[in-house]
């Protein structure tokens, strides 16, 4: 009898400058994961990280292109597994919950895996207010538009299956790339699974990549592409009610004036709440024929993953 071919797992760990921690999570996933092979993506780091994640036993690998995005379109294109399991080399996420995370993919059928910081100590553990407001405020913009409940949208511990990692593309460059991954599962309909790990802040001496302001606005720019991409119909429709409204507001006016003397006196306000209605028209009209663009992409996909599964058989 043919024995059954182990599944392969591969840790991910995109780097930059973090030659004060990888030694340790480099060896804390070797132990966790002894079957798994550990990719280290240097991603131009100055401080030789690659050197000492190398030393400590991982395949290490280079991508020029800088952000945590182009790092892991590299690593999704490159790299073959049965499970993905990502993290940071910063230290901050826990190695005992690797394992599990792993099976929930292998055997819970889960196509992603959300490492869930917010319900345990991130809130505790992270010493950023900024972060803290910035991590709610993304979570509750993307559960209220997709219509979800995802705990921890920005978390960067998380396990996937290959059917995810081979038809997920990859369009941002940097820090934005978590909110990318979470919209993506769930404009697909696919199966998302969370699990609370405990968090710890950056050992002292290793600091952060993250730019409060800047990579918060880029986040927030992401979402609202996003939103437009995957939800077209609803954009579009918020944006035609409003233009609707001032059309509105500006034309009745207008119009009871002239049910009341049969003159139109404000000939500007009558045109410009004309042009305010055509707006209102051209956008619902927009959003109608790109939702059904997105519904055909769904099918698409749909029919992907199948035709993916058929040729692994």
């Amino acid at each position: 009898m043919k024995e059954t071919a182990k599944p392969r797992i591969a840790v991910l760990i995109p780097c930059y400058n973090e030659a004060k921690t990888i030694e340790h999570v480099v060896k804390d996933y070797k132990k966790a994961l002894p079957e798994a092979t550990i990719y280290v993506y240097d991603n131009n780091s100055t401080d030789k990280t690659g050197d000492i994640a190398k030393t400590a036993g991982a395949v290490v690998r280079t991508e020029k292109r800088q952000g945590k995005g182009n790092v892991v379109r590299s690593m999704f294109k490159d790299i073959d597994a049965d499970c993905y399991l990502m993290i940071d080399g910063d230290g901050t996420y826990p190695s005992n919950a690797a394992k599990k995370m792993c099976e929930m993919v292998l055997e819970g059928g889960a196509d992603m895996v959300v490492g869930d910081r917010l319900s345990s100590t991130y809130f505790k553990e992270n010493k950023r207010r900024f972060h803290n407001f910035g991590n709610r405020l993304v979570r509750g913009l993307i559960n209220l538009i997709f219509k979800s409940n995802i705990r921890d949208i920005m978390t960067g511990y998380r396990a996937f299956s290959r059917d995810f990692v081979k038809t997920f593309p990859v369009l941002s460059k940097g820090f934005e790339i978590e909110t990318e991954m979470t919209v993506h599962a769930l404009d697909k309909n696919l199966c998302i699974a969370e699990l609370p790990i405990d968090y710890k802040d950056r050992e002292a001496g290793s600091e952060s990549k993250l730019n409060t302001m800047s990579d918060g606005f880029k986040v927030l720019l992401t979402i609202m592409r996003l939103f437009e991409d995957h939800r077209p119909m609803l954009f579009f429709g918020i944006i035609s009610a409003i233009f609707f409204v001032i059309a509105l507001v500006f034309g009745i006016p207008v119009f009871a004036e002239y049910f009341a003397t049969g003159l139109v006196a404000r000939f500007p306000t009558l045109i410009f709440a004309g042009f305010m209605l055509i707006i209102s028209i051209l956008m619902l009209v927009c959003g109608i024929i790109l939702q059904v663009i997105v519904r055909k992409h769904r099918q698409l996909y749909e029919l992907l993953s199948i035709n993916n599964r058929e040729n692994r058989k």
